[in-house]
């Protein structure tokens, strides 16, 4: 069975003459991309396989060297491509914690049990994670937050949340 990939952020720019990208983490505490690992990018016009060569933060980004691409030229292709990885070379975590991907098609219920959506995208902020619920009229942001979630079923396939009066009439 072909592992699962996980879509880690988008390559958005070069940087410098030397082959170096501009990342768009979709997670920036994660240090997944480390030397040797293998990701795909995913363009418009189809996928490519590398390798990791070195990586560095810069600002609210990452700077990422692909092996063997040495120079501005060679970098063009990817840009706006779509980095994965296979969940495998995702960290483990500790009990009781996941990976936003893993949860997402899930059912999102208040306590009462009364459904509010079907979660469908995660947004990270500078504020912190956001849920993306689609409802049956309109789609709800959730501040993915502890306060706010009440606990994640994954044998049932849903996320009961507590949510404060009037966050779902935004």
């Amino acid at each position: 069975m072909a592992e699962q990939r996980v879509a880690l952020g988008e390559i958005v720019a070069t940087h410098g003459l030397d082959g170096w990208l501009k990342f768009n983490p979709y997670n920036l505490d994660g240090d997944t991309l480390a030397p040797g690992l293998q990701i795909y990018l995913e363009t418009s016009t189809g996928q490519a396989i590398h390798e990791i060569e070195s990586s560095k933060p810069h600002k609210n980004q990452l700077l990422v060297k692909l092996r063997g691409i040495d120079h501005i030229d060679a970098t063009k292709p990817v840009i706006g491509a779509i980095l994965e990885v296979d969940s495998a070379a995702l960290p483990e975590l500790e009990p009781g914690q996941y990976y936003h991907y893993e949860v997402i098609g899930f059912d999102v219920v208040d306590r009462d049990g009364h459904r509010i959506g079907k979660l469908t995208a995660t947004i990270t902020t500078a504020a912190g994670d956001l849920y993306v619920v689609q409802g049956a009229d309109k789609e709800h942001l959730i501040p993915a937050v502890k306060e706010m979630v009440d606990r994640v079923d994954f044998e049932g396939q849903k996320i009961i949340v507590d949510l404060p009066d009037g966050l779902l009439d935004l």
